[in-house]
């Protein structure tokens, strides 16, 4: 990754235009082409490096469900935890902390039926037991990373 691509990522961090061409847009901020915008995006997204690139919305107002869910992973395997988490949609959020649990994911499913399947089948599949903690209230606060 080099700096054009820390700048692209940055500015589809911090908010993606809501105009018929947003790609348009970064590439004008950065003095590139739309196409280079997209072919760099594009491939960002294929290595892996921008997992999705989407609107956040608040699960409740649509009628679905969440909960924040972790882990104790040991450390060698760790990378089977990501890839297993990482392979449900429905998981928005997954990192690792420091600590005990230290294997931390949100999930947002339609409905409780779901979210429990999806955390019953992490669970089998890594030989873990996955603590649910459904919000009792909550925040929004708007996070964004210059990766400049």
């Amino acid at each position: 990754m080099d700096t054009l691509d820390r700048q692209i990522l940055s500015l589809l961090n911090d908010s993606l235009p809501l105009v018929e061409r947003p790609y348009r847009q970064v590439a004008d901020a950065l003095g590139i082409t739309e196409a280079e915008a997209v072919d760099r995006t594009r491939a960002m997204k294929s290595s892996g490096l921008i997992r999705r690139i989407g609107a956040v919305l608040e699960p409740r107002s649509l009628g679905w469900t969440s909960v924040l869910c972790a882990a104790d992973i040991a450390p060698g395997s760790v990378e089977e935890y990501a890839a297993v988490v990482g392979a449900y949609e429905e998981v928005t959020h997954n990192y690792l902390r420091s600590g005990h649990p230290n294997c931390w994911f949100t999930v947002i499913a339609p409905n409780g039926d779901r979210l429990r399947e999806i955390v019953s089948q992490i669970e089998m599949r890594l030989g873990v037991h996955v603590l649910s903690l459904p919000a009792r209230k909550v925040f929004k606060i708007r996070v964004s990373f210059d990766m400049d």
